[in-house]
Parts: structure tokens; sequence; C-alpha cells
């Protein structure tokens, strides 16, 4: 099974134009939407998750019309939007069984049985009988991917699903989300790159609301290859840099400010050639829409 997306569009009626245009093959597996804040992302996921009209364009999943057939694509679909809220006063295990009856799963024997197997698959087992409102937040983030998971979802989005979570937490989230990514279509929008190098073996570049690039990351870094300069200057010359040069990010470190800057052939004046990143790659698309990324 395959989700198709093409040439969606969303205009608002602000006139705001957050989809231009979008156009994805997603299969199955983990597939990353990288961008920044503001991009698109959001939007582009709550209309996959028929929480939302496109103005234009088409999306189907397998024989499915997710612009049309809502609740047949919901029988079919999980979600962890960025922002979700629990009953902090009910334990896991409960709101679990209370949201499997929502879903269907009317024979209590069966329903015991599932929730049981999801809390042992995102390691919340041991913390069942906990209230849900003294959980941490990385384990929030995994009672979300449970109740995801609720109906062996065909697909599931999760809308940055790590930001706030500490190394610790990140980590096996990286590993459930793979797990889970072996048997079904994940889409993961996200503006950390780390969390698509991790995870993806495909992802797209989303910036203003249009496709930057589709690809591995692989191939993507391959692509800037003996293109990407750095050195150390002081602050008072990035203007005058960026007048010269099509500088893609600047880091402080150690005191110092250092600005990357791509070029197809060594441009002089100190800079160094450096080994491209992802990050490179993610910079280097979005700041055709955006006028500098500060790290």
């Amino acid at each position: 099974m395959e989700l198709i997306i093409e040439n969606l569009m969303k205009t608002y009626a602000n006139g705001v134009q957050a989809l231009n245009g979008v156009s994805l093959t997603i299969p199955q597996g983990m597939f990353g939407l990288l961008g920044p804040n503001g991009a698109g992302k959001s939007t582009l996921m709550r209309t996959i998750a028929t929480l939302q009209d496109a103005s234009s364009g088409s999306i189907r999943l397998g024989d499915l019309d997710v612009l049309k057939q809502h609740e047949q694509v919901r029988r079919q679909l999980g979600y962890l939007p960025q922002e979700f809220g629990v009953y902090p006063r009910v334990s896991a295990e409960m709101m679990l069984d209370h949201i499997a009856r929502l879903k269907g799963l009317a024979d209590s024997a069966e329903r015991k049985q599932v929730v049981e197997a999801l809390l042992q698959k995102v390691n919340l087992w041991p913390a069942r009988k906990r209230n849900l409102g003294t959980y941490s937040g990385g384990m929030k983030q995994r009672f979300g991917i449970a109740q995801a998971l609720l109906g062996n979802p065909k697909l599931l989005i999760v809308d940055e699903p790590t930001a706030g979570l500490d190394p610790a937490e990140r980590n096996r989230f990286y590993n459930l989300l793979s797990e889970i990514g072996e048997s079904t279509i994940v889409i993961l929008s996200t503006h950390i790159v780390e969390d698509v190098q991790t995870l993806c073996k495909r992802f797209a570049i989303i910036c203003g609301g249009e496709v930057l690039y589709v690809g591995t990351p692989h191939d993507a870094i391959k692509m800037l290859e003996g293109k990407i300069w750095a050195k150390s200057i002081d602050k008072s010359e990035v203007d005058d840099y960026r007048n010269t040069y099509r500088v893609i990010a600047t880091n402080l470190s150690e005191g110092k400010l250092f600005i990357r800057i791509a070029a197809d052939e060594n441009p002089g004046n100190g800079f160094e050639h450096m080994k491209p990143s992802l990050e490179d790659v993610y910079f280097n698309a979005i700041s055709t829409k955006m006028d500098l990324v500060t790290l």
C-alpha cells in the first residue's frame, strides 16, 4: 500500500496559502517530512488525517480517496498530533481501554489483550496503573503512540514527536518508531534533522507550502559534496558576507561566529572545505525561502 498525494493545495480564508502543489508518493516504512515551523507540515498532516479539507488536489491511501472517504480512512489511520491532552487522573490502562471501546472493540477479553499488548509494546506496562498526569513527557508520547496504534492502522502520522524530549527518551522513541515502520506507513513530521537522519530511508523537505526535495538522506548529502565551505567571522560582517556569498547557516561556537556557505568552487577568502551534512542539505534548500537560518 502507498499514500499518493498529487498537486495538493490549501488556501485559508484569510488568504494564506499553506500548501502549494504538494505531490508525494509515500511507501510502507518511515518517511520524514522536514521543514521549519510554519512550513505547511501540520496543514499537510491534518489534511491527510481528514481533519481539514484541501482547496484542490488529491490524496489516495491504497484504493481509498482520503479527501472523500473520511470514515473509511479513519479506520486505517493512527494519528499523534504535536500537542494532545490526557486526562491526568486516569491511568494509562483505563484510558486505552476507553479509547479501544470508542474504536469498536466491544469484546472485553479481546480489548484487555489488545491494551496489554500495546502497553508492552511502548514499554509502559510497569506504569499502567499510574495516572497519566504523573507521566514524563516521553512517557506521554509513548502513550500517544499506543492510542494511535489501536486498530492496527495502515498509516501512522506523528507530528513533531520528539520535541522537548531528553536524549534518553528520544532514543526510546526512535527505537519504537523504527519497529512500527517495519509494517506500517509512518509519516514523521519534524523540524529536527537528526530525527530524519536516524529514522527515515526517504524524506521530503517542505517550506513555504512547497516540496523542495524528495529522496534519501544519503543521496541528498551526496549532492552537496565539495560544495560546503565554512569560516569564522565577526558578527558585524554577517551582512557583508550574505551580500557576497550564498550563506546557508550561521553557528555560534565557543564565542565565535561561524558561517557555512554553498559554492560550486573554492571561494577563497579563508573559507575551508567542509564535509556536507543533512543539516546543510536542509538549510541549503530552505535558504531560498528564508533570509537566514541561525542554529
